[in-house]
């Protein structure tokens, strides 16, 4: 079904990059965007390899003027297609990926590019002082300490698009921070939140991507299942919103309705509430700090709507023990030890070397926990003093994880 077209009169037109416009996150977005035209307008667009698909969307928005391709080899074929119209510039790799990123007609950059491959651009479009509605955790987990102070040093706002932050934004910034106790994210508990323990040892990639909930890629979709998803999403939590390690939890949900629960110091607690598509927290991102009509139906009070809520037995989520693990090791982003630890980064990497053996199916869905594990054990957990430390230690523990998995194989 076509999304509706709104022209409610606004401010101003904001005019948006999207990286990773090929992806789950960006197809949302593109839907928010065709809705919008008289408020929102495609400038540029990215995707690793799929340029035919970055064709057929600049054929559709004709105010795309930039295109960037991660892949070589694919940025080549794409050149030698002449797929994309004359006067559109096309961009080859990570650099190409920054150059887009800092093109001088957008105002703000979407990044939904699945990884660590997101940081780089991410920098070079805080550089050009561009807004930034942010997808990718990855980013915010491998090197916060360095974003988060680039984005306060350019007086740059970040806008969450994860709709468990986006929905925490939405109720922090109606209540009073110094009253704040803790946050809740939500967790739907992926595909096997109510398989027995004891079946999870023969799961195989196919039964971890039929998310009841979401339709996501795939490797967001087995962090769901191992709620390595939550744990990222947790740390993430810490660095947007400044928060101490205890005061970020998360709990099972099994609708996806309620997106998070805050609690203050009286035991008030604020909750967003919207149905589970990506659409409601991209929507309100690119418009913020306006709202208008969504494109998607919302919640009907009409009908019986139940809400439930689970503790999380960390015994069956061991991914969710070690990112508490990890958080404490990175200390308080806004307290006297908020310099940051290289444990996330460990963390992250790892998971992304475990997870893709997995869904090759090198590697058993259990032994995507016990390859973080060994992994974190095994590298130092120090406050790194520039970018360049990080992305040392990301790759140290590439290396180390895809040794692991390799001995773990099936």
């Amino acid at each position: 079904m076509a999304a509706p077209t709104h022209t409610t009169p606004f401010a101003s037109r904001k005019r948006i990059v999207l990286l990773g416009a090929t992806g789950s996150i960006g197809e949302s977005a593109l839907r928010v965007i065709a809705a919008y035209p008289d408020r929102l307008e495609l400038v540029g667009i990215a995707a690793g390899r799929n340029w035919q698909k970055l064709a057929q969307i600049a054929q559709r928005h004709p105010s795309v003027r930039h295109v960037a391709i991660h892949d070589e080899a694919a940025f080549r074929d794409a050149r030698a297609s002449a797929a994309f119209a004359a006067g559109t510039t096309v961009h080859a790799g990570l650099g190409g990926l920054c150059e887009l990123a800092q093109i001088a007609e957008a105002d703000l950059v979407l990044v939904a590019i699945v990884g660590t491959t997101a940081l780089e651009p991410t920098l070079a479009a805080i550089a050009a002082g561009k807004t930034i509605a942010l997808a990718s955790k990855e980013i915010l987990v491998l090197a916060g300490k360095f974003v988060m102070a680039a984005a306060r040093a350019r007086g740059v706002a970040l806008l969450p698009v994860d709709s468990e932050h986006n929905a925490l934004f939405q109720c922090l910034e109606r209540g009073n921070p110094a009253g704040l106790k803790r946050i809740f994210l939500t967790a739907s508990g992926g595909a096997f939140r109510d398989l027995p323990v004891e079946a999870l040892a023969h799961v195989t990639p196919a039964d971890a991507l039929k998310h009841p909930n979401w339709a996501m890629g795939a490797k967001i979709t087995v962090d769901s299942a191992t709620l390595a998803n939550k744990g990222l999403e947790l740390i993430e939590a810490q660095w947007l919103f400044g928060l101490a390690p205890q005061q970020c939890q998360a709990v099972l949900h099994p609708q996806s309705i309620v997106h998070c629960l805050v609690e203050y110091a009286d035991g008030s607690l604020l909750a967003q509430l919207c149905p589970p598509s990506m659409t409601f927290p991209i929507q309100h991102a690119l418009l913020y700090p306006e709202r208008a009509p969504g494109v998607e139906p919302t919640l009907d009070f009409a009908q019986t709507l139940s809400l439930d809520f689970r503790p999380i037995d960390l015994d069956r989520f061991p991914m969710l023990r070690l990112a508490h693990e990890v958080m404490r090791a990175g200390g308080d982003p806004c307290g006297s030890t908020g310099g940051g630890s290289t444990a996330p980064a460990i963390y992250n990497a790892a998971n992304e070397v475990a997870v893709a053996a997995f869904l090759a199916g090198k590697l058993p869905f259990l032994a995507i926990a016990e390859v973080v594990d060994k992994t974190l054990q095994r590298l130092p957990h120090t406050e790194p003093r520039d970018l360049a430390d990080v992305l040392a230690t990301d790759a140290q523990a590439r290396q180390i994880a895809t040794d692991l998995a390799a001995k773990t194989a099936k």
